[in-house]
This record gives C-alpha cells, sequence and structure tokens, in this order.
C-alpha cells in the first residue's frame, strides 16, 4: 500500500493530516475532515469516529462505508473494474471523439512542473464550465502540483495539440487501485476529442500495468453538476453503490436541521456559485439524508432503478 504517499501530498500542501485505526484524513474545510485514500471504504467504530471529532474539535468528518452499512446516504464511485478496455466496449459517440482526439493529439506523461504553469489555464476553464470560478486559485493549483513531484504513485499525462496543453489529469496508484483525482481540459480543445482520447489511452496504460486491476474515478461529489460524472460514464465507467457517511460533533448537532438546510438552500439562490457555501449545503444535505431509511431517501441519478434493502 502506497498511503503515505498521498498523506504526504496533503501535509506538502499544508493540510492538516491525521491518521486513525480505519483510515487517514485532511482537514479539507475549516474544522471539516475527508477520509482519504478516496477509494478505501472502511467501517470505522463509532469510538473512534467520536475522538476524532472531539480530540481535532471538528465539526464533522465524512468517508465512504458499504453499501450494507446502517447509515449514511446512498452514493457511488465512479470506477472501472473489467480487464478489458477498447473501442469496441464504448458507445458509438464515445468511439467516435476517442479516434477524433487520438488523431488530434498527443497523449503523454508530462512533468508537474509544466502542468503547475501552463495547466492552469486547462484547470480555471474547467472550473468556468462546472459553475465553480473561485472555489479554486492559481497559487492553490501550483502547490498542488509542485506538492506531487517526486512522490511515488503520482503521475500526470496530458494531451496535447501543436504543443499546448488541451486535456490533462493528475493520479494515483496505491495497492491495486489507480485514482484519477484531477482532470481538466482548455473549453477550445473540447470538440476536438481530447478529454475522450485522454481517459481512453490512460485507462488503457493502467490496466496493462502488473499489479493495477482496477480505477478509481471519483467520489459522487458535494457540489458538483451530474454533467461531471455523465462523461466518466460515456467513457465506459459506471457508478458502485457505497454509502457516503457525515457525522457531526455531537455538541452541534441541535444546530443542524431541516430549517438550517433551508437558510443554506436559500443562501446559495441568493449567491450562486459560491463554494464554501455550495459544500457546506452538500455537506448538510448529505448529513440529513444519511439519516433517513434508504426507502426514504433521494438516490443519485446513476443508482435510479437498483433497489437496496436496508431500511
Amino acid at each position: 500500500m502506497n498511503a503515505e504517499a498521498f498523506a504526504n501530498w496533503f501535509r506538502h500542501q499544508g493540510y492538516h493530516v491525521i491518521r486513525t485505526p480505519s483510515s487517514y484524513w485532511y482537514r479539507i474545510g475549516p474544522r471539516i475532515y475527508q477520509a482519504f485514500p478516496y477509494h478505501w471504504i472502511i467501517m470505522p467504530s463509532e469510538e473512534e469516529i467520536k475522538n476524532l471529532l472531539m480530540d481535532n474539535r471538528a465539526i464533522a468528518v465524512r468517508y465512504s462505508t458499504p453499501v450494507d452499512a446502517n447509515a449514511g446516504v446512498i452514493s457511488y464511485h465512479v470506477t472501472y473494474e473489467k480487464r478489458d478496455y477498447s473501442l469496441v466496449t464504448l458507445p458509438k459517440k464515445a468511439r467516435h471523439d476517442v479516434r477524433r482526439g487520438m488523431d488530434a493529439a498527443s497523449i503523454e506523461p508530462i512533468s508537474f512542473a509544466r502542468l503547475g504553469g501552463e495547466g492552469w489555464l486547462l484547470r480555471a476553464d474547467t472550473l468556468q464550465r462546472q459553475g465553480r470560478v473561485g472555489a479554486e486559485t492559481l497559487e492553490g493549483w501550483q502547490n498542488l502540483c509542485q506538492s506531487a513531484h517526486g512522490l511515488q504513485g503520482f503521475e500526470t499525462w496530458a494531451a496535447i495539440v501543436n504543443s499546448q496543453l488541451a486535456a490533462s489529469l493528475i493520479a494515483f496508484t496505491s495497492g491495486d487501485c489507480c485514482s484519477i483525482l484531477y482532470q481538466q481540459s482548455r473549453t477550445e480543445f473540447l470538440p476536438l476529442g481530447v478529454n475522450n482520447a485522454l481517459t481512453f489511452i490512460f485507462t488503457n496504460e493502467i490496466l496493462k500495468r502488473p499489479g493495477n486491476h482496477w480505477l478509481f474515478y471519483g467520489l459522487h461529489s458535494l457540489d458538483a453538476p451530474p454533467s461531471v460524472d455523465e462523461f466518466k460514464f460515456r467513457m465506459g465507467y459506471t457508478a458502485k453503490p457505497v454509502r457516503q457517511r457525515v457525522v457531526l460533533n455531537p455538541y452541534l448537532r441541535p444546530l443542524f436541521n431541516s430549517a438550517s438546510h433551508a437558510v443554506l438552500r436559500a443562501g446559495l439562490r441568493l449567491r450562486p456559485g459560491n463554494p464554501t457555501m455550495a459544500k457546506a449545503e452538500g455537506m448538510l444535505r448529505f448529513y440529513l439524508q444519511g439519516r433517513l431509511p434508504i426507502s426514504m431517501q433521494i438516490l443519485p441519478e446513476p443508482l435510479r432503478g437498483q433497489v437496496f434493502l436496508n431500511s
């Protein structure tokens, strides 16, 4: 396992990192902790979670737990867990886009130094398309890239058109899983299929490596639009059911209820695109949904039609 390298990546960026018996955690926001590596599906004890919250004066923690766990909102991980991956496994349009992208771009590894410089244009374009302008900064992006340099398991690939970065990704391999952590692209190059070609070639590269058995392409997001994952599904990835659990500090739970959630939603309507408020609304939504029986939860679109027996 290579999870310690992931922990060092966060430490290098200035995040507070904690190790508990079940997982690693980093402070993703003011007194908010997220479990990592993201593909881990864990079952921490209630005592472990309580100690994590109280010892660090945390407001909340978030982690993925098995779909048959007794708490948490029904959610998913985007994964590819088959051994074969080829053009014939993709829908017609995706095949067309991959071919177009492979004709237009070269797909190859690049340095984190180059990504930290040229890559911000791609990242800024991507955030704008997702309605998340202001969610990240140039300084933060450069720090993220610099912090990955030289760490075992990290790599970055790009689609390059006429010597320009058209699309790129950052990935991390731990054990038998490769996680695609970030993917971004220039809007002007999207019609060329550069994202499709990059995902297709990188997925094939990973599956050919000894010891790599599957890929993780992201958590069901708190605040990103569904279109973020639609591309991944068109590229042959699937939604693996899990439960995402948000646990609040017991002393603060009385403050977080349907009324406070309504206030947050109203604030978002007044200030659409505010990243901090969007994350807070998502955390509270996941918390409130996760306390309900599954039969009363609103299933995410990729899982609708499936039957979950827990109540």
